[in-house]
């Protein structure tokens, strides 16, 4: 017999709010992290502003011992552990350092690269007959794995302890992964999430790409414009989200507040066919995601109340309006209401689906939609499928019962993840 897998604990660190109470603030507000950057200035980037957290010294002593942090530059672990460590009290659990791993829980914790600066300090002492001063952490800090690995040790996980990497999809792809070990039986509890690192390193290809907005450097809030008719690119971004996933009866017997309930998902690949690309989504598998989605959850599609979509601040934008509502088979009026965090954040990449389904959770739990940014101008492609309404520019209070949330990434890969306000 399936589990039912509820949400316990939430962690994020976002470029508009470190912790739970500042980032909820910061959506329900419309309070832009996205901000000039002085490196990618320096640099001659087209694209000037990024969506960074800034974590102080201080903060990470939090997280690690000053031994830990000598030689340490990984952004993307940085954000990581923060916001998995975060989601972990947040549940109420306990960091005792016990001899016994903890064999019912486990992490699965995305990324997309690990350590970009790490490399390069790397590159330049071996080229320079170094290789001995590259420090003890050198490879912890560089292998994929190393966000997983650090969190598994931090907290002893016993389960499986892993990372995945599906381009910008990675955070709802963990999520799903996590639901699906814990229905299975094969663990109780899974700290699940992503993060992506920050900088130069990991933006000048997209930047190289012209994908990234250059048109607003000096007024970097304006920037991130999705569903915008003078959207002109996405702004590069960072941070980290993290949930901790659990069975039901487990959450119960140990009187843990539940966020939510997650229902089920999806996920797939257009397999770059059709109108499909590296870059491109294949439309077909699209919807094919998000009704897959809808029928492991066991919902129908009227019973959505609210999207939160990948929408990039691309000529994207519209195609993925126009995928939902054929998947849904729902316009104009009925459309649900559709929100995007990237108006708030830029694209923070292998980050962005669990940044993004911390925002969406919240919503649930708290009862409300918050509002859509730098859309004034609402694409008429757009709002030729679905009425302007349903893409809110204030926060609406609003109890929420069932939500969607998906990412589509590079390499054609889709995913979709549907929660629900849990009741007994």
């Amino acid at each position: 017999m399936s589990r039912r897998v509820v949400i316990t604990g939430l962690g994020v660190v976002a470029p508009n709010g470190i912790g739970l109470d500042a980032f909820a603030q910061a959506i329900k507000n419309g309070i832009s992290g996205i901000r000039k950057d002085p490196d990618l200035e320096r640099l001659q980037f087209s694209c000037q502003i990024s969506g960074k957290p800034e974590i102080s010294e201080a903060l990470s002593l939090q997280y690690f011992t000053e031994l830990e942090l000598r030689n340490f530059n990984s952004s993307g672990i940085l954000y990581g552990v923060i916001a998995g460590m975060d989601a972990w009290k947040d549940a109420g659990l306990s960091k005792e350092n016990t001899e016994e791993p903890d064999w019912d829980t486990g992490t699965i914790f995305g990324t997309g690269t690990s350590g970009i600066e790490k490399f390069r300090e790397s590159i330049y002492k071996i080229d320079d007959l170094q290789t001995r001063r590259l420090g003890s952490t050198a490879v912890a800090q560089t292998m994929n794995s190393g966000v997983s690995a650090y969190l598994g040790g931090k907290l002893g996980l016993g389960n499986q302890v892993t990372t995945n990497s599906s381009a910008c999809t990675t955070g709802t792809e963990s999520i799903l992964m996590a639901y699906e070990r814990i229905k299975s039986g094969l663990a109780n509890r899974i700290l699940a999430g992503s993060t992506s690192d920050s900088g130069p390193y990991i933006w000048g290809g997209f930047d190289a790409m012209r994908v990234c907005t250059y048109k607003h450097n000096e007024s970097p809030e304006k920037a991130s414009r999705p569903m915008s008719v003078s959207a002109s690119g996405f702004v590069p971004g960072s941070g980290a989200g993290a949930f901790v996933l659990e069975d039901l009866e487990s959450a119960l017997s140990r009187g843990a507040r539940i966020y939510a309930e997650v229902l089920g998902g999806n996920v797939n690949s257009g397999g770059q066919r059709g109108l499909g690309t590296m870059t491109a989504p294949n439309p077909i598998a699209v919807q094919k995601c998000i009704k897959d989605a809808i029928a492991n959850a066991g919902i129908q599609a009227a019973d959505i109340d609210t999207i939160n979509g990948h929408l990039t601040a691309t000529s994207k934008d519209s195609l993925e309006i126009a995928n939902w509502s054929e998947a849904l088979g729902r316009s104009g009026i009925d459309f649900p209401y559709i929100n995007s965090l990237k108006s708030l954040v830029g694209h923070c990449l292998s980050a962005a689906g669990s940044i993004e389904s911390v925002a969406t959770v919240l919503q649930l739990h708290n009862g409300f939609i918050f509002p859509n940014t730098n859309c004034e101008d609402l694409n008429p492609s757009i709002t030729n499928i679905i009425d302007a309404s349903r893409i809110p520019q204030k926060r609406i209070e609003k109890e929420l019962t069932i939500v969607a949330k998906a990412s589509f990434g590079f390499g054609d890969v889709n995913g979709c993840v549907i929660f629900k306000k849990y009741t007994v």
